[in-house]
């Protein structure tokens, strides 16, 4: 997969060429993270950190919040390593100090050793200085505690002359069962297609900044299609990760959704069409992710509205089942609850529903019996589910609640606290 990377210096997004050249200037970071966080992980670099002459971290922070982001620059030792996991990075770029002590601290499958490379050398101290070690023997060092690579061609950085494709296959076989990530010399999405096809990911700058390619020219290079047509099969799920239904892509559509973050596809007899244009059911692109084989897509929206299908239903296989099923009927009910409705009455009396879920939650824990657990569990959620809609919170929300504590590195106690609940 292609990586973009927003190196940041001085609150602004900068590409250098060689590490030291300025070459341009992108602005706000913000932006580019919410469309490039549209593809999968994005790289963000602390130049300031990096240098040592300042600090980025409350603007990455924020961008941590919008797409998923490989964290890098000044991170020396495992404090900084750890407060940038408990921040909600999804993996931590380690430079100069990767190190068998340090990495053994650190969770493997987040952590990215960072090795710079001249003519294949090791070099360090931002470029500046050979260490006559080879990146290869670098890499075997560190294998058994990375989690990744990402390995800099220093010589191709900022200059899009190609990358070295023999070069990556080498440390491909070198890096074992760690990902690797190449870096420097990238040109066109071709390249980029080329190395995912042989199980390597391209962490690109320059050519996206200076408009050479975009993120979906590369998802269209690594996609085949077995269709005349060239169209590529489309799974649309909502943020629950139901399946609303199936749709096409190209690579057309693909370059525009990425753009609008809409719901935008390819129909077989009208060309291209935007999901809700029309009907007002439209959807917010999350994530594009292409299949195993790359010969599908899967579109991650937020749908809004009636729904997806053409019916007038949620999904167009009729099927919203256990919790998302509930949401649903629980949503109906704040619209227009019948009479009767003990979701209406809910719904409206705030404290009934307080002292049900008092009540329910009392009951689960006093539940002894597998039946008892499951019955009393099925009580609560509907009564927390409710307790969401009153308030406006989706399903989806709590679930990216949960996904980001899970990214917490740093471990709390877990005791229960004392005194009444207030």
């Amino acid at each position: 997969m292609i990586i973009p990377s927003i190196d940041i210096e001085r609150g602004e997004t900068v590409q250098l060429v060689g590490g030291r050249e300025h070459a341009l200037s992108a602005g706000d970071p913000r932006p580019l993270a919410r469309r490039f966080g549209r593809t999968g992980d994005v790289a963000v670099i602390d130049l300031d950190a990096a240098r040592g002459r300042g600090s980025n971290r409350a603007l990455i922070e924020a961008l941590l919040a919008l797409a998923p982001c490989r964290v890098g620059g000044g991170i020396r030792d495992y404090e900084s390593a750890a407060r940038w996991l408990d921040a909600g990075a999804h993996k931590v770029i380690i430079g100069t100090a990767a190190s068998g002590p340090l990495l053994r601290r650190l969770p493997r499958d987040r952590v990215i050793a960072a090795l710079d490379g001249v003519d294949g050398e090791l070099v360090v101290e931002g470029w500046q200085s050979r260490t006559g070690v080879p990146v290869l023997q670098r890499m075997a060092e560190l294998n058994a505690h990375a989690g990744g690579f990402l390995v800099t061609f220093v010589e191709r950085e900022g200059r899009m002359r190609g990358i070295d494709i023999e070069s990556a296959h080498r440390l491909r076989e070198a890096a074992g069962r760690a990902r690797l990530t190449v870096a420097g010399g990238v040109r066109d999405a071709s390249e980029v297609a080329a190395l995912d096809a042989a199980g390597i990911d391209a962490q690109v700058g320059m050519a996206l900044y200076t408009g050479r390619f975009d993120v979906a020219d590369v998802l269209a290079a690594m996609l085949r299609s077995e269709r005349e047509d060239g169209l590529w099969p489309t799974v649309v799920c909502d943020d629950l990760g139901q399946a609303l239904g199936l749709v096409w892509s190209s690579a057309e559509s693909l370059r525009e959704a990425i753009r609008s973050g809409k719901g935008v596809y390819q129909s077989r007899r009208r060309g291209l069409w935007e999901k809700g244009a029309t009907s007002g059911n439209h959807q917010t692109l999350l994530r594009i992710a292409p299949d195993c084989d790359r010969d599908a897509l899967r579109f991650t929206v937020r749908q809004h509205g009636e729904g997806f299908c053409h019916l007038g239903a949620w999904d167009c296989f009729d099927d919203a089942r256990g919790l998302a099923g509930l949401e649903r009927r629980i949503l109906a009910r704040s619209r227009a609850a019948p009479p009767g409705s003990y979701t209406g009455k809910l719904l409206d009396d705030p404290e009934l529903l307080r002292a049900k879920l008092e009540e329910e939650a009392s009951e689960l824990a006093r539940a002894e019996t597998p039946d008892e657990v499951r019955e009393e569990a099925a009580d609560l959620l509907y009564f927390a589910m409710t307790r969401l809609r009153r308030c406006g919170v989706s399903l989806a929300s709590v679930g990216e609640a949960l996904d980001r504590r899970a990214l917490r590195f740093t471990r709390r106690g877990g005791e229960a606290k004392t005194g009444p609940a207030s």
